[in-house]
């Protein structure tokens, strides 16, 4: 068993590591000064620091990295696990990069699903970076962690589908530039439950959509990178040719949408629990409590080193999912896909937690970037389904492993 990454990812991993420490991660501050000094808030591509480094990252050869095939980089996700990784480091890193979500999901399910037309007019100019886009699938009507209550309706009218419903959390609609919109409805209320599900392609700025307010997670609108919306679909006129796939696999394509995004948030959000732990070593190391550096407190000490322990744990299983994602694809893959959308979150929450709490006061300002990464990891535990459905799917799955083991073994 070889841990080592091979020749292509050591090269790139050195390519992106120099671009990050050199232009990404000093270019920040800047980004937010650009951003607050616009007109509007929400459309952050159009941030002059954001501009220049996505030009930058195109001259380095190190754009559209998550897709694999000639359509992107070529890699692996074995390979782009840990490029991934050193995304989360940086909040802007993935938009620079054009490896963020949503826009990697949708790009995609337009690979994977879309016609030769859609790509054209949608995934050609999101592989370039010239527009946005966002995902519609969560409600407010109902219990979006099942994905088969969703309400909003798909009916074909001669040669247009009619697309009528209420959706919130959509992230990235607040943007302006993100043109078009991946939406999940009903087309056939009465067929199988999971055939009653289509997906077809809104445009922004289609008449009868109306993106009403951004949301805010623990009081951040995440406006720089396009805000979270609730957004109102009334009757909604389209081609035909806009719904993607067939009628009734509305399901089935998110599923194969949502594998390869929560393992992309998992690997960037290993990144960011480095990146917590590199601020609580050195907050510890300069702050002194009751005559000595917090560094020598036990207690301290205890976080780091569980820390440390964890997050190597994690890092283990994102990789072997990756492998299994590769070598026998997201199905074969389903469990560990499971798992570690199940693990990553918590973990990194918790790694989180302590380092905000070894900051002291500071770790909750805006001061330091602890707050709002807490915010953002907290809310991955519902994003692309809340850790209670996986866990009973999990469970179901190794129940029924495990009796057919006994079964077998019955039987011999």
């Amino acid at each position: 068993m070889d841990f080592a990454h091979d020749a292509r990812t050591e090269e790139l991993r050195a390519q992106l590591l120099d671009f990050m420490t050199s232009q990404i991660e000093p270019a920040e501050e800047l980004f937010e000064q650009q951003l607050a000094a616009q007109d509007d808030p929400w459309a952050w591509d159009t941030v002059p620091a954001l501009v220049e480094l996505r030009a930058e990252t195109k001259r380095r050869g190190l754009w559209n990295l998550f897709l694999p095939g000639e359509a992107g980089a070529g890699l692996t996700n074995l390979q782009y696990a840990p490029l991934a990784e050193i995304t989360g480091r940086c909040a802007l890193a993935p938009a620079v990069l054009n490896c963020a979500a949503p826009d990697t999901g949708n790009m995609e399910l337009l690979h994977d699903f879309g016609d030769e037309e859609q790509r054209r007019q949608w995934l050609e100019p999101l592989l370039s970076g010239e527009i946005r886009s966002a995902f519609a699938m969560t409600e407010p009507d109902v219990a979006s962690s099942d994905a088969t209550n969703i309400g909003t309706r798909i009916t074909r009218d001669g040669a247009a589908y009619v697309v009528s419903g209420r959706k919130w959390w959509i992230t990235g609609a607040m943007n302006p530039n993100a043109r078009i919109l991946i939406v999940m409805g009903k087309t056939d209320p009465d067929a199988e439950r999971h055939r009653q599900q289509s997906m077809i392609l809104v445009p922004r700025d289609a008449p009868g959509v109306t993106v009403k307010r951004g949301m805010e997670v623990f009081g951040y609108d995440d406006h720089e990178h396009g805000g979270h919306a609730e957004i109102l679909l009334d009757d909604v006129r389209v081609p035909a040719g806009n719904l993607i796939g067939a009628e009734g696999m509305g399901f089935a394509i998110a599923q194969a949408r949502l594998g390869p995004g929560r393992i992309h948030h998992c690997m960037r959000s290993i990144g960011l629990a480095e990146k917590a732990i590199e601020l609580m070593c050195a907050r510890v190391e300069e702050r002194v409590a009751f005559g000595r550096p917090l560094a020598d407190q036990g207690v301290i000490r205890e976080w780091i080193a569980e820390s440390r322990v964890r997050i190597e744990q994690l890092r283990l299983l994102v990789l072997k999912t990756a492998w299994l994602m590769d070598t026998v694809g997201n199905k074969g893959a389903h469990t560990e896909i499971q798992a570690i959308k199940i693990a990553t979150p918590a973990t990194v929450q918790w790694i989180l937690d302590k380092a905000i709490q070894a900051h002291g006061a500071g770790g909750l300002s805006q001061d330091f970037p602890l707050a709002r990464a807490y915010a953002g990891i907290r809310t991955l535990r519902f994003a692309d389904g809340p850790d209670e459905v996986h866990k009973n799917a999990l469970a179901k799955a190794e129940l029924r492993r495990q009796h057919a083991r006994r079964t077998a073994e019955a039987a011999r």
